[in-house]
């Protein structure tokens, strides 16, 4: 199984950038596509990025499209998240999670083994 943790996170001004990190261990991860969640306090967990098990092929939230670019080192078992021109509204708790399938994807129910989270804040 593949199990992920996300250090990182933390408070950040309006235009700043931040990278996140997701290192998951299991011997099968270089087999499934990854995706990063953010949940802002009262409202739903959203899918905000999705990368292949190759890393050929993304999925992105509209509202973060040109913003963030999602990559991954299946060498290092790792995922990242890099976070450019950050809003306020982009404040949320983050976390990573495998898929069920190899493909990128954008159904939240297509992944499972999520991580624990880490906090995003900006503000100013």
């Amino acid at each position: 199984q593949v199990q992920p943790v996300e250090p990182g996170g933390g408070l950040v001004q309006p235009g700043a950038s931040l990278r996140l990190s997701c290192a998951a261990s299991g011997r099968f991860f270089s087999d499934i596509a990854m995706g990063w969640f953010r949940q802002a306090p009262g409202k739903d967990r959203e899918l905000v990025a999705s990368v292949s098990w190759s890393g050929g092929s993304t999925y992105y939230k509209e509202s973060v499209k040109g913003r963030f670019t999602i990559s991954r080192d299946n060498a290092k078992n790792t995922v990242y998240l890099q976070m450019n021109s950050l809003k306020p509204e982009d404040t949320a708790v983050y976390s990573c999670a495998a898929s069920r399938y190899g493909l990128a994807s954008s159904h939240d129910s297509d992944f499972g083994s999520w991580g624990r989270g880490t906090q995003v804040t900006v503000s100013s």
